[in-house]
């Protein structure tokens, strides 16, 4: 960024020195500003790297770029979106749609006993004021994130699905004090994942969450 000389850059001018002395003088000042110049790009550089970049803790964390068939007509109805909010959120699509199955099997308008909401059942504490909690997108960005966190905290899938259920913290207790939804949580979500993961057409454990009460929740996303 360039600006016009100040009056004091003016008067600093007038009275710099002049010849041989100026000729020792300027090479250490140009190579100080130079130097801020790069430490400053430099920095700026490896903010934008250390936002963007996606995880590190195994393989798990890596991106793909392909959703899995085996999930239901509602769910691979967001496939689209689901792709989308992979690359803007770091996280596997079939992640994302492992979660939005057993939450909400793509029915934007859910709603818990306990007071979640939308697609991925995010609590009402998350969000801003003035934010509608049933707009997919913003659902997607309170609950992705949170999901996103849970993952980066526990370092594998297991334990980010128990975090996103039951709260990260509390997904660092030994398992024998996770609640019981917290075990149901993950006896449906993380053998849906590893089937969608395998590349399976068919999940029994995804058909036996339909028949355990699922498919009513499918049916008000079909009729949604």
């Amino acid at each position: 960024m360039y600006s016009s000389p100040s009056s004091s850059d003016v008067q600093a001018a007038r009275t710099r020195p002049s010849g041989c002395l100026l000729r020792f003088l300027l090479p250490p000042v140009s190579v100080i500003l130079i130097g801020l110049g790069l430490a400053l790009f430099l920095s700026q550089i490896q903010v934008d790297l250390v936002e963007t970049a996606p995880l590190s803790k195994g393989d798990t964390n890596q991106v793909q770029g392909q959703l899995a068939s085996l999930f239901t007509p509602e769910v691979l109805a967001w496939e689209e979106k689901i792709l989308v909010w992979s690359q803007k959120y770091q996280l596997d699509p079939n992640l994302i749609a492992t979660v939005m199955q057993i939450e909400s099997c793509g029915y934007s308008r859910a709603k818990s006993s306990a007071g979640a909401m939308g697609l991925f059942q995010v609590m009402p504490y998350h969000f801003k004021e003035g934010e509608d909690p049933y707009q997919p997108g913003t659902n997607a960005r309170r609950g992705l994130n949170y999901l996103r966190r849970a993952l980066e905290s526990g370092g594998n899938v297991r334990l980010a699905l128990a975090g996103y259920n039951g709260g990260i913290n509390g997904a660092q207790n030994p398992e024998e004090y996770w609640p019981d939804e917290t075990l149901r949580y993950l006896y449906w979500g993380l053998r849906i994942y590893k089937d969608a993961e395998e590349g399976k057409e068919q999940s029994p454990r995804l058909e036996e969450w339909l028949n355990s009460g699922g498919a009513s929740l499918c049916l008000a996303a079909r009729n949604e």
